[in-house]
């Protein structure tokens, strides 16, 4: 049996048994991974896959046990080239972020910009997306690091740790009737026209809920997923806006003028916590663990590595 082997079965799986799908992106042709499969198999002595004449139909029950050994086997594969990676350029090389619009926008510039001053060799590959798609890319190898607020816990397959809290803020112009009431209530924001996130990003979630169990109704005008686009809206009329408190830190500034006002809602909504994350089992580069500290002085490498080695579960802010 050979490494080839294993990438073809694991290929094939994420392919939904499409071998020519499998050997297109394995730059092969299809009747030679069909025989390496075959190959595998009976050197196994076990069917990896139920087939019904030439083609792949599911995978059998001993199949995904060796599914799993092969997982194992190709990740610790990547983690010795890694290995070798730092080694070979300790203070080099490319941190790959993974986050979402707001994360990326109000949150990681300063952390972003620390480590390269402490590491001005190494290049930063900043992504955005989804919480989905951020979860995706960690688990596709895309990148080395995650960081959003929903979603991320919720895959076994990743390392997560809470980076730190946060609420929602109301957001109004400065002649608006809410900007003179201190402590905003469910009540008055079902009167208003609101702008605020797309369902899946900056916890939506937990604003639905808040007026689902009160038995309210939000009237949400416009979606967006940039905090500066939603005030932008709040600006021009249209409603009054719920952002993140990160994005809005700004406009509680001496610099920031008087043209919006902005009032905390985390009585109304909870307090949400931001996560890293990392593949489990990934092999880290000394730069991702000093990247983490960055970000929260909590995130100590001695935490991450008893984390990522399956002895801390969890930990409280």
């Amino acid at each position: 049996m050979n490494l080839h082997q294993f990438r073809f079965v694991q290929e094939a799986v994420r392919r939904n048994l499409n071998l020519t799908e499998a050997a297109k992106s394995l730059h092969t042709s299809q009747p030679g991974v069909s025989k390496a499969i075959i190959e595998l198999e009976e050197e196994l002595g076990v069917d990896i896959f139920a087939r019904h004449g030439k083609r792949l139909r599911r995978v059998t029950e001993p199949g995904q046990q060796v599914l799993k050994s092969i997982e194992i086997i190709l990740r610790e594969v990547n983690n010795l080239k890694r290995i070798g990676e730092q080694y070979s350029a300790q203070d080099s090389g490319t941190l790959s972020i993974a986050t979402t619009h707001t994360q990326a926008r109000y949150v990681l510039p300063q952390p972003v910009a620390r480590l390269r001053a402490a590491y001005p060799k190494v290049n930063v590959a900043l992504h955005q997306g989804t919480p989905e798609q951020v979860a995706r890319m960690l688990l596709d190898e895309v990148a080395d690091i995650g960081i959003a607020t929903e979603s991320l816990a919720e895959y076994d397959e990743l390392v997560t740790l809470p980076c730190y809290d946060w609420q929602h803020m109301l957001v109004v112009p400065a002649g608006h009737a809410l900007a003179r009431v201190e402590r905003v209530s469910l009540e008055d924001l079902a009167r208003e026209p609101l702008i605020t996130y797309h369902p899946s990003f900056t916890g939506r979630t937990r604003i639905d809920q808040a007026f689902a169990q009160r038995r309210l109704i939000s009237r949400v005008v416009l979606e967006a997923i940039d905090s500066d686009v939603i005030t932008t809206y709040v600006r021009l009329g249209l409603g009054v806006g719920i952002v993140a408190e990160m994005a809005v830190r700004e406009l509680g500034g001496p610099d920031a003028g008087t043209d919006l006002v902005v009032r905390p809602l985390g009585h109304l909504f909870g307090r949400n916590v931001a996560r890293v994350a990392f593949r489990r089992g990934a092999y880290l580069r000394h730069f991702v663990f000093k990247f983490a500290e960055f970000l929260s002085e909590r995130l100590d490498r001695a935490l991450i590595e008893r984390a990522m080695t399956g002895h801390v579960a969890d930990y409280e802010l």
